[in-house]
């Protein structure tokens, strides 16, 4: 009996030393310093085993050796909810926080820009640029874009006038790996039609429009207008006024539009005659449809734009606009300007 039970007292030494030894191996195990690239991305796809992800991190160089990876996820089941995605590397330094990260789900986030002003076709480029996006508009027409994206059918002619300028809410969007250049488009055309609605049912009484596109297009003249978010509804006030009026808009920026590609630069007296659909010189009221990316300043400017009695405004040379009642008081400032800057441009 003596002998056995000395017999049995060594193998539970050896056992419980085997395993203390096997304990402190998964222990370092977890502080072994991972070799990841700068702004690798390690994808994990669903149903990954332990024996797999130890596999993952071999084949992507992360550790040499893994073998005690499926044994640390026994011995450990809070490591153990490894989450399917795409996850950043940037700041893991070893094996723990690496299980951390794969057990948290938070999968690596990039994002792309869209400014407010600009055109869908320069959109288009950042959206086409974006890193880890899945790209699947790249030989869909503008028109077709607009079909897929649900655009309100508030243009008359719509099969003329299928372009997605002013439909796009301007922001910096979020995104993770794998998703697609239609989903966010998604959602900046549904965070701008919430926008639009909510500038027209709080609109001010009595404003010359009659629908929420015309609202739309005008606030993209405002938009290009100025940058200045402090005057845009003053800006906003002379294109009412002038509305009410029954005058010509005669707003710089949409003729720049309606010649598209013939623009180079400068504006031509010849320019300002030439009739297109946006000379707002030549037609009558607002143009078809709006002429850049709208933001949400504009909009509200547009729909509480400031009670003034101008119907004119040009640049007053300091980044801003002087704006007047009548013609006379515009040729002044006009001149004013035409003096300012003659003197910037001979360095007085």
């Amino acid at each position: 009996m003596k002998k056995i039970f000395i017999s049995l007292l060594i193998f539970l030494l050896i056992a419980m030393s085997a395993g203390f030894f096997g304990y402190q191996k998964l222990k370092a195990f977890q502080q072994e310093t991972i070799k990841a690239q700068p702004d690798q991305l390690l994808f994990v796809e669903r149903g990954t085993t332990g024996k797999k992800l130890a596999e993952l991190f071999e084949q992507e160089k992360l550790i040499e050796n893994a073998q005690f990876l499926p044994y640390l996820l026994k011995l450990q089941p809070e490591f153990n909810k490894i989450k399917a995605g795409v996850y950043s590397l940037n700041g893991i330094e070893t094996v723990q926080e690496l299980l951390i990260l794969l057990n948290s789900g938070k999968e690596a986030q990039f994002n792309v820009k869209f400014i407010e002003g600009k055109t869908f076709k320069e959109w288009r480029k950042n959206l086409e640029n974006a890193p880890h996006l899945t790209q699947t508009l790249k030989d869909k027409s503008d028109q077709e874009i607009f079909n897929l994206l649900n655009i309100p059918r508030l243009v008359k002619n719509i099969e003329e006038y299928k372009n997605l300028d002013g439909w796009l809410y301007p922001d910096t969007y979020n995104y993770t790996p794998n998703s697609t250049d239609l989903e966010l488009l998604q959602r900046a055309a549904e965070r701008l039609k919430k926008a639009l609605d909510k500038a027209w049912n709080e609109r001010d009484d009595n404003l010359p429009l009659a629908n929420p596109h015309e609202m739309l297009v005008l606030a993209s003249i405002v938009e290009k207008e100025t940058g200045i978010t402090a005057e845009r509804a003053k800006v906003a006030s002379v294109f009412i006024n002038r509305l009410n009026a029954k005058m010509k808009l005669q707003t710089d920026p949409t003729v720049i539009y309606g010649m598209g590609e013939n623009y180079q630069g400068n504006i031509r007296k010849k320019d300002l005659e030439t009739p297109t659909a946006y000379n707002t010189y030549v037609i009558d009221g607002l143009p078809p449809t709006p002429i850049a990316m709208v933001s949400e300043s504009a909009l509200q400017a547009v729909a509480h734009p400031e009670k003034t009695d101008f119907y004119y405004f040009v640049a007053d040379g300091s980044g801003g606009h002087k704006f007047t009642r009548n013609l006379n008081e515009h040729n002044k400032a006009v001149q004013d300007y035409l003096r300012w800057y003659r003197n910037q441009k001979n360095g007085k």
